[in-house]
Formats: structure tokens, sequence, C-alpha cells
């Protein structure tokens, strides 16, 4: 099988209005890994033409906590339009890994249900830290700007619906 980088896209989004306002909540949990994938999603929005200030960034211990901060987040600013979440779990000993894994990706898409907001999920669940690393910048690209190019494209089908 062919390894290829993710992270390329066929279609960059086209905002009609880029004045929207996003959080991004990151994992502090394997940081290394998490701070990569927001380092990939600040330069791609950035390069989407989105300002530093309109992007909002908070941290988080760990994974398990990120659908908790988005939802305060929304709770805090009604005027957000959307949340990135970054994190990263990686398979142990135990089944730790599909308890975490599974709860957060429940929970990321019940904040978003629940609000009428993207939450984008941009979390890593890997067997090991090298595959992380090729995901957080590595041969297969960057999840974090695959989040943001995620969010972007969502916010664009809001702007369409709406």
């Amino acid at each position: 099988m062919k390894k290829k980088n993710l992270s390329q896209h066929n279609s960059a989004p086209t905002l009609k209005n880029k004045n929207v306002k996003i959080g991004i909540v990151v994992s502090e949990w394997n940081e290394t890994i998490t701070g990569a994938l927001k380092e990939g999603a600040l330069a791609f929005l950035s390069e989407s033409g989105i300002a530093k200030n309109q992007i909002f960034v908070h941290t988080v211990p760990g994974s398990y906590e990120l659908p908790f901060a988005a939802a305060a987040l929304l709770d805090a600013d009604d005027s957000l339009n959307a949340v990135i979440c970054l994190g990263c779990v990686i398979q142990g000993e135990t089944r730790h890994f599909e308890f975490i894994s599974q709860a957060v990706a429940n929970g990321i898409m019940n904040v978003s249900l629940d609000y009428g907001v993207p939450v984008i999920f941009g979390v890593l669940t890997c067997d090991t830290m090298e595959q992380a690393q090729e995901r957080a910048g590595g041969k297969h690209g960057n999840k974090g700007v695959e989040a943001a190019h995620t969010c972007l494209k969502m916010l664009e089908l809001q702007q369409k619906i709406n």
C-alpha cells in the first residue's frame, strides 16, 4: 500500500464571509504531537485569510476533556462559529484507549449536534507514537491542517445553506 500525505486537498474553502470566530481546543497530553497539530491548524487558517484575532486557542489536560471544553466555549460565546478539537490518544496495554477514543468521538459529535455548530474532530487515535508523528507533520501530513480545512469547508456549507 502506497503511503500518501493525507493533508493534500483538491478544493480550497471559499468562505463568502471570512468574518468568523473559531475556537481551538488542544489537549496537553502528548503535547509534542498536539502542539504540531495546533500549529498546522493555525497556519492553514492564516493562509486561508482568517486573522489571529478571530481564533481563540485553549488547552485541556487530555483528549477526554475536549467535548466539555468545546461546549463551554460555545456556552461562553454564542458568536463562535466553530470549534476545532485537537488531541492524540495512543494505544497502551489496556482497554483504556478504546474507552477514551469512543467517548471523545461521541462527545465531539454530540456537542456539534446539540449546538448546531461545526465541532471538528481532529483527534489522532494511533497504535504507536510513530504513527502519531507521521500524522502530525510527518509523511502522512498534519491532521491539524485537515481539521482546519474541514472547519472552513463546514462554515462554507453553512453560509451556502443560510
